[in-house]
């Protein structure tokens, strides 16, 4: 009886034999889970040169067909990849300003630093070849319609009376993500939680007027 091979992130065999007949088989959402699943496992041991059909088919334990037929190129497959292990993050809303970016800082830490590393640094063929961005697959992989989160807590802090209802730019209102993006590309690694309570409270607050210990409220 052949073994199964289990996905690292779910645990859940991705080929599974009943007695002695076929692979059992896997459709519709099961079945490109495990396969982008896989293609997770192989993007981050292997990079974009190692981002093969052949590979991810392996690692599924399907074949090549099935991938084609779902993802007829290979941008397809990584961007699906990609999309289900970028998932939507939680923004808080603590009724303060500087607690809203304090707790949203240490999600993105908590939740994304080994992800943006990831794109950084296994994707940087994949950058090269297409002739894009991290930007431009950033943007993939967001709605379009969807707000960005320091721009939610932004007019959360406007209506609570936080804010005067002045504007400000959009790199003025997302500085607190971009720069420990930044520290998080420099370091290769989460950044300390004192350097996020430093970003919102040295740097982010005063440029928007506020002073942090009018907000403060505890770490």
């Amino acid at each position: 009886m052949a073994k199964s091979h289990e996905s690292r992130h779910t645990g859940v065999p991705v080929t599974e034999r009943q007695g002695e007949g076929a692979p059992t088989r896997r459709r519709g959402a099961a079945l490109e889970n495990a396969i982008t699943d896989a293609a997770w496992d192989v993007l981050v041991e292997r990079g974009y040169n190692g981002f093969t059909y052949e590979a991810i088919a392996a690692r599924a334990g399907t074949s090549k067909p099935v991938l084609y037929r779902r993802w007829p190129q290979r941008e397809d497959l990584l961007v699906a990849t990609l999309a289900r292990h970028w998932h939507p993050l939680d923004i808080p809303d603590t009724g303060s300003l500087r607690q809203d970016a304090v707790a949203l800082l240490r999600t993105v830490n908590a939740e994304r630093a080994r992800t943006v590393i990831l794109m950084r640094i296994q994707l940087a063929d994949y950058f090269r070849e297409t002739g894009t961005t991290f930007q431009d697959l950033r943007s993939r992989l967001h709605p379009t319609d969807q707000q960005p989160p320091f721009a939610t807590l932004f007019d959360r802090a406007v209506k609570r009376g936080e804010l005067t209802d002045v504007p400000r730019s959009d790199r003025v209102v997302n500085l607190p993500f971009d720069l420990v993006r930044h520290d998080m590309l420099m370091t290769m690694g989460a950044v300390p939680d004192e350097t996020i309570v430093e970003i919102v409270d040295t740097v982010w607050l005063p440029l928007l007027g506020l002073s942090p210990h009018a907000t403060h409220a505890g770490h």
